[in-house]
């Protein structure tokens, strides 16, 4: 009998300065990381030492970054994130999302809101600023159909045309 080993390639670290292609991948693998779910996974793609405004919490370093998306996806569930560059500029990138959840009542929601992001050196977020705004919307409004946890598969509608 053979076995089959599989080798994963770690994705390579994309550091500043950006550029348009860099800055796009960046938030396409935080769009994927979000999407897994999986706060170890999330929490590595920020600084020890971090700092959060989301939405009216203020956090600060990897240890509360997975206890806020711990907390988060307990009560966010069938989660699925769109994200989209908006701009950049050296360390600081500008991007704008688009969630849905379902509450544990069965209610679906749809989050709208924008982070500024800044990067240390090696390519890890130190400071992430998020303003964000839930909206009900009937599940017949949803518009993120793909299986979760999991990534947006490529050729899904992103937020440009989501209407």
């Amino acid at each position: 009998m053979t076995e089959t080993c599989v080798v994963k390639t770690p994705t390579p670290i994309i550091v500043p300065p950006f550029t348009f292609e860099t800055a796009t991948a960046k938030v396409r693998a935080a769009e994927d990381a979000w999407n897994s779910r999986d706060p170890e996974r999330v929490a590595m793609s920020y600084s020890v030492d971090s700092q959060w405004r989301n939405r009216g919490e203020f956090v600060r370093g990897r240890e509360e970054i997975k206890d806020l998306l711990r907390k988060k996806w307990n009560r966010e569930r069938e989660y699925r994130l769109v994200k989209e560059l908006w701009g950049f500029l050296k360390n600081r990138m500008a991007v704008r999302f688009q969630y849905e959840w379902q509450d544990d009542s069965g209610d679906w929601h749809r989050a709208y809101g924008n982070e500024l992001w800044e990067f240390d050196d090696d390519g890890l977020m130190r400071r992430r600023e998020a303003s964000i705004n839930d909206i009900p919307i009937a599940e017949s409004d949803r518009k993120f159909f793909w299986p979760a946890p999991g990534p947006r598969p490529v050729g899904h509608e992103g937020i440009i045309d989501i209407k």
